[in-house]
């Protein structure tokens, strides 16, 4: 499959260190120092998920920063415990601390991410309003939002746009229709239905950079009407002159590649701006098997 990497729409994976990938995406023999060079060469952006559990080592940042090529964006996710246990209050000194570990990567810092609790509603607006507009100007930032809320259609849901809107931040979009109508009775899927939320999707762009996480059903084949709803979307917000953020998931992540494939494959056919896919490492170093060019 011929192609190139992606940058008037970022698609990518959630985390690039994932074992079940060798053989699969990256080549047979790849080892772990492989693995971020192997992704790049496929993806532009990836989400870094780790990041609201622990920050990572300073000599890992600095790994990263010479293994990533000039056209890859690390979108990290802010650490709990500004989001959900200071809640967002108080937290100059850890947001410091977050900036500064991952500063290394200079170029490479996609729009940062932020995930409010489920419990923080609309009365929290103030709170996040202050913590917002107190972030390094540098960046670029995208909010989740969990609480019903924000889902109302109504005055709750407007102020929260505005908000966002009136300071150029984006608001996450989290789709996980596709992981909740599945009807797989697998321990990877139900353990990722009791993990994940079970928000409506909204198509709304407050900012420059549309952030949508995509949680599919296990069965690759059955997300392709999602993401030519998608491609349609993204499409048109690339044509508004907007950089879209579109980061792939699988219920254990084994088929990630496989969903990101296919919607840059979509949102190929919709936009000459988005390349065809590239060619995943696997199949540029070594005769693929069938299993490994079959998408679903």
């Amino acid at each position: 499959m011929s192609g190139a990497v992606s940058t008037s729409c970022r698609i990518g994976c959630q985390g690039w260190a994932h074992p079940p990938w060798v053989g699969k995406f990256f080549t047979a023999t790849a080892r772990r120092e492989d693995y971020l060079p192997q992704y790049a060469s496929v993806f532009a952006a990836v989400e870094g998920n780790a990041t609201f559990y622990a920050l990572p080592p300073a000599e890992t940042v600095a790994k990263w920063t010479e293994e990533a090529p000039a056209h890859l964006r690390f979108c990290f996710k802010f650490p709990r415990t500004i989001s959900h246990d200071r809640r967002l209050v108080e937290a100059r000194a850890e947001t410091a601390e977050f900036f500064a570990r991952v500063a290394p990567l200079g170029a490479r810092l996609g729009t940062f991410f932020l995930q409010l609790h489920q419990s923080f509603g609309a009365r929290g607006l103030p709170a996040l309003e202050a913590y917002l507009r107190g972030l390094p100007k540098e960046f670029t930032y995208a909010v989740e939002v969990r609480h019903a809320d924000f889902f109302d259609h109504g005055p709750h849901e407007q102020a929260l746009t505005d908000l966002l809107g009136g300071l150029g931040v984006d608001r996450v979009t989290f789709d996980t229709r596709g992981l909740f109508a599945s009807g797989a009775a697998d321990e990877n899927t139900a353990g990722a239905q009791k993990r994940k939320p079970k928000s409506p999707v909204r198509f709304t762009a407050t900012g420059r950079r549309p952030f949508v996480r995509f949680v599919g059903d296990p069965d690759v084949a059955k997300n392709i009407p999602a993401l030519r709803e998608w491609a349609d979307q993204v499409a048109r917000w690339i044509g508004d002159g907007r950089t879209p953020y579109f980061f792939a998931h699988h219920p254990d992540d084994t088929y990630a590649p496989h969903v990101a494939r296919e919607f840059q494959r979509l949102l190929h056919e919709r936009t000459a701006t988005v390349p065809a896919p590239a060619g995943w490492p696997i199949e540029r170093n070594q005769s693929p098997s069938a299993e490994q060019l079959d998408l679903f």
